[in-house]
């Protein structure tokens, strides 16, 4: 684990175009995002201003961030900036900002009850200029809310939005820690969610029993995704299940692929199984057509 002391200088890695990558938290316990700024030297913990989509909002340094991008993608126009070091008003205000999201999120609970709705509130957010307030819910159906907002508006005296969401980004704001014991893949660096599918797992000779690949939001993990065309490009280097192939003038019938090792499960005229790693199996001309060999 990295010091506090050691991340107080950034290093070469973590600085683009003239400013220094860091990753961040708006709250405790949300996503890490990376934010960049002219402040090279910004200590872990301190809250700093950010600029969002939305406005100026606050948020706490958690560390330095190794820069994934490069100048020459869209990524660093799309990454937020730090304005500058939060001032003591405004850490004030930042404190009070999480308590008040904090009694919002028991108020409005209690008013799903009250109004004996089918929805589930997963969290609250609150503008830090106070313009609006974010309700973020679940639910299984169309849920009528117009009585829980007319509540809330005449409490919080602001914009009200109810926004629905899904399991997936409902594991997202909750967070925990996945099978692997690491922690969940996406409310720690997973910014868009991608398409998952249970072909993903059989290119990576995963087991198909969902049980067994799917997450606490019950869908499939959101990791199949990291590998799963490195995986492709392994498996096309190599002679397909069912494929002859030729080596040391001994005919082969390629049984199956082991990508990770580099293998092939081959059985010969007799057959007996053999295993064939990456040097043997390179060297084997595969069988094209009736008896025609291609290297």
């Amino acid at each position: 684990m990295v010091s506090t002391a050691e991340m107080l200088t950034a290093s070469e890695d973590q600085v683009v175009a003239g400013k220094t990558a860091y990753k961040i938290q708006f709250r405790k316990g949300s996503p890490e995002q990376t934010a960049l700024s002219q402040l090279a030297s910004i200590e872990p913990g301190a809250v700093v201003l950010v600029r969002t989509d939305h406005g100026i909002e606050p948020a706490r340094i958690v560390r330095f961030a190794p820069v994934s991008f490069c100048e020459n993608n869209g990524a660093l126009a799309q990454t937020m900036l730090i304005t500058s070091v939060a001032s003591e008003r405004d850490k004030k205000k930042y404190f009070v900002l999480e308590s008040a999201e904090r009694d919002a999120f028991a108020f409005c609970c209690d008013l799903v009850e009250q109004y004996e709705l089918l929805m589930k509130l997963v969290r609250v957010e609150r503008f830090f200029n106070g313009s609006k307030m974010i309700f973020y819910f679940t639910a299984d159906n169309r849920v009528d809310f117009r009585e829980l907002v007319k509540s809330l508006v005449q409490r919080y005296r602001t914009r009200v939005e109810m926004r629905q969401i899904g399991v997936r980004h409902e594991t997202r704001m909750l967070g925990g820690l996945g099978f692997c014991g690491r922690e969940f893949c996406c409310s720690s660096h997973v910014n868009k969610f991608s398409s998952v599918s249970i072909k993903m797992a059989k290119e990576q000779d995963l087991p198909l029993n969902p049980s067994k690949i799917s997450g606490v939001c019950n869908r499939l993990f959101c990791c199949l995704t990291h590998e799963y065309e490195s995986y492709q490009e392994q498996r096309r280097e190599m002679p397909k299940p069912g494929k002859k192939i030729i080596l040391e003038n001994q005919q082969y019938i390629v049984q199956r692929q082991d990508v990770l090792r580099q293998q092939l499960l081959v059985e010969d005229s007799d057959g007996e199984e053999i295993v064939l790693c990456r040097h043997q199996w390179s060297k084997a001309r595969l069988v094209k057509g009736r008896g025609e060999k291609k290297k």
